[in-house]
C-alpha cells in the first residue's frame, strides 16, 4: 500500500494553500465526502445511512459512473446532496498530459451540465494533480477540494475497526472527511460509516455541503 498521511500534514496545508483542505468555523460544522461513485452496489446504501441521521455529504463522481446509473445519480440530487467532478474515467493527473487531463476533467463537466447540475468543485483522483494542470482548472472558476482527514476506508491492509478511528480520532471543526462508495471501499464503509455519523452526532457535530 502506498504512503499516505490519514491526517493532512499541515505543512502540505500551507505549501498547497491555493486548494481547500479544510473549511473552518466555530461551529462544529464538517463536510462528509464520498468518491469513485455512484456506484449500484454501495451508493444507495451510503444515502440511506445518511438520511437516517439528517446528514448531508458532497460526492465527487466520476463522469462514466454517472452515465452508467443515471437514476442513482439524479438520487443523490434529490436527497439534497453536493456533487463535485471527479474526472470521466478516474484518471491520475500525474500520469497524464496536461490537455488531456483537462479534457477528461470537461468530459466529466459536460456530463453534469447534462444532469442540471455544474458545481465547480473538482477533486482530483488520488490526490495526485500537477501544478500545471491545477492552475488551468482553477482559471476555470473550480475550486480543488482535498481533504483534512482520510478514512482510508480503500485500504485493504486495514480493519474496518481503524478505519472508523481514523476518522474519529481525527475529526475537527471544519474537517473535510473522505470516503468511497466504491466496491473496494464497501467492507470498512459499511462497518465505518454508520458509527462515525454516530460519534459525530453524539458529539455535536452538524453536516454541511462544500459549494
Amino acid at each position: 500500500m502506498s504512503f499516505y498521511w490519514v491526517k493532512t500534514n499541515s505543512f502540505i496545508k500551507r505549501v498547497f494553500s491555493k486548494y481547500c483542505w479544510d473549511i473552518p468555523n466555530n461551529e462544529k460544522k464538517i463536510y462528509l465526502t464520498f468518491d469513485d461513485g455512484p456506484t449500484p452496489e454501495i451508493t444507495d446504501w451510503v444515502l440511506s445511512e445518511l438520511k437516517k441521521f439528517d446528514a448531508k455529504a458532497t460526492f465527487f463522481c466520476i463522469g462514466k459512473n454517472i452515465k452508467a446509473n443515471l437514476a442513482l445519480f439524479e438520487k443523490l440530487l434529490t436527497d439534497g446532496h453536493a456533487i463535485g467532478n471527479h474526472t470521466m474515467n478516474h484518471v491520475n493527473g500525474w500520469k497524464s498530459n496536461n490537455d488531456d487531463y483537462i479534457e477528461n476533467v470537461k468530459n466529466c463537466a459536460a456530463v453534469l451540465e447534462e444532469e442540471k447540475t455544474c458545481n465547480l468543485i473538482f477533486r482530483p483522483p488520488y490526490g495526485k494533480i500537477k501544478k500545471a494542470q491545477s492552475k488551468i482548472l482553477r482559471k476555470l472558476g473550480y475550486k480543488i477540494i482535498m481533504w483534512d482527514v482520510l478514512s482510508a476506508d480503500f485500504d485493504q491492509t486495514i480493519t474496518p475497526e481503524k478505519c472508523l478511528e481514523n476518522v474519529t480520532k481525527n475529526v475537527k471543526s471544519g474537517s473535510v472527511i473522505v470516503f468511497h462508495d466504491s466496491i473496494k471501499a464497501s467492507p470498512n464503509l459499511k462497518f465505518a460509516l454508520p458509527k462515525t455519523l454516530h460519534f459525530l452526532k453524539e458529539n455535536g457535530y452538524t453536516f454541511d455541503i462544500i459549494h
